[in-house]
């Protein structure tokens, strides 16, 4: 039993938007059971932590990353998506267990640090010959102590056959699909509270055939499991759907029957008025990735048209070659500020970017036991400072703070009741001591594993 105690402010992220000045919480046994100002009922002494000066938020959501990219960032520094992908597929053919493993320990200790929870992975290359891809990262994650929801991705649609990817990087569909039931089988756990839930991933409509689409979705609807693909991202891709399919991108997905209550896409940058309302009708939710849509040069999704059609908004990431940072609650400050730059300084306000971040999130993941501090709700808590140099003068709004201000490192992280992060300092790995030899060491790149 866990007594945060005397925070500055509890920013509940509740349906009324409920902050407590000078809020108390109580963990027991990896649940929420009070939430308050003044001593909780207990039935036992439990242990304190100091809140004084700190925001309690709930743990931040991740709706969308690559780990393996980790080891592969400032890469194809002036490309937009297509020729960014073709210049990093032959690098990501070598991918291995070990380089998965590094990247997973790199990348899910960067998200821990910036406050984040919970956090899906699309992992979608399998070079032929290699194994323990996904185990790797599952493992980290475990150890680490973070909420994991990998997707087993997929791409089976190579060069020879009018895709992007080189074939050498593509999977046979019945392969795939076989080894995505398995994965499904053996990791998959539906109860609530649970730390570890399989989605299935097909990439994008220019590396996975329509085939593979349909029985992918048929897959995860027959083991009821959760769907993700990239969608609508650049204009290349609208193109390239329009002269293969003769749709767009969203009227393909519906087509291949790709769209519903059970399905989460990343990116949707060019949407039409007439997508955006197909995705709400359908309850299809959107996993937006600011930064990287930026980086690559894809434009801006049409995020505040989106929550206001009542289409389910989380934040993401994305991979760290096309961020190049792994920090979830800066991801929130690039979705208020593209927001305000798109649609003026009254079209998002801080709260309203730290909401996307918390319940769009679980919305994205259908969750509906985290995303905020309730009774009953798993305890996976956030605890910033406000009382440092980057917060001085922000005084009035601690909680807008986290947002409009520079926030450093999360202080406290709790993730099912169990400490994550503690003063900073992640409690399942060392500090870092250097790096270890890596597959990218060879091109003088660095890499390797900085929590062993």
């Amino acid at each position: 039993m866990i007594l945060l105690d005397s925070c500055r402010v509890i920013a509940t992220m509740d349906d009324a938007g409920t902050e407590l000045e000078n809020g108390s919480l109580l963990i027991d046994g990896g649940v929420i059971s009070w939430v308050g100002t003044g001593r909780p009922p207990a039935r036992e002494q439990p242990e304190v932590v100091d809140g004084r000066g700190l925001v309690a938020l709930p743990g931040l959501i991740n709706t969308h990353h690559h780990l393996y990219q980790t080891l592969t960032r400032v890469r194809a520094q002036e490309g937009g998506l297509f020729d960014w992908l073709r210049e990093l597929y032959p690098v990501w053919a070598t991918i291995d267990a070990d380089w998965q493993r590094a990247a997973a320990e790199a990348g899910l200790a960067e998200l821990a640090l910036s406050g984040c929870s919970t956090t899906t992975d699309h992992h979608y290359v399998f070079p032929s010959g290699t194994g323990g891809l996904l185990e790797a990262e599952i493992e980290v994650a475990a150890r680490l102590g973070i909420r994991f929801h990998p997707c087993r991705g997929s791409m089976d649609l190579g060069q020879s056959g009018g895709g992007l990817p080189p074939d050498s990087v593509v999977e046979d569909v019945d392969r795939i699909l076989s080894a995505t039931d398995d994965a499904i089988g053996r990791f998959h756990d539906p109860a609530p509270g649970s730390m570890l839930r399989i989605a299935v991933g097909p990439c994008s409509p220019f590396s996975v055939s329509e085939r593979l689409m349909r029985e992918s979705a048929a897959l995860a609807r027959r083991r009821n499991v959760r769907l993700h693909t990239h969608i609508a991202e650049t204009l290349d891709e609208e193109a390239y759907c329009l002269k293969t399919f003769n749709r767009r991108p969203l009227e393909l997905l519906e087509d291949l029957e790709f769209l519903g209550a059970d399905v989460w896409l990343a990116h949707c940058v060019h949407l039409a008025p007439a997508d955006i309302s197909r995705m709400a009708s359908t309850r299809t939710a959107v996993a937006w990735c600011p930064t990287s849509n930026m980086r690559l040069g894809s434009g801006f999704a049409p995020a505040r048209e989106l929550i206001d059609a009542g289409v389910a908004v989380g934040l993401a990431v994305d991979g760290s070659a096309s961020n190049d940072s792994g920090n979830l609650l800066a991801e929130t400050r690039q979705a208020l500020l593209t927001t305000r730059g798109r649609k003026g300084a009254a079209a998002m306000t801080a709260r309203q970017a730290l909401r996307v971040a918390t319940r769009g999130g679980a919305a994205c993941l259908g969750r509906d036991d985290i995303g905020s501090v309730e009774v009953g709700k798993r305890a996976d808590i956030a605890l910033f400072a406000t009382d440092d140099l980057a917060h001085r003068g922000a005084e009035s709004d601690p909680v807008a703070a986290l947002v409009f201000c520079n926030s450093g490192p999360v202080r406290h992280l709790f993730v099912e009741g169990k400490p994550v992060v503690r003063d900073g300092q992640l409690q399942s790995f060392p500090p870092p001591l250097g790096h270890s030899p890596s597959p990218l060491a060879g091109e003088g790149r660095g890499g390797g594993s900085m929590y062993r």
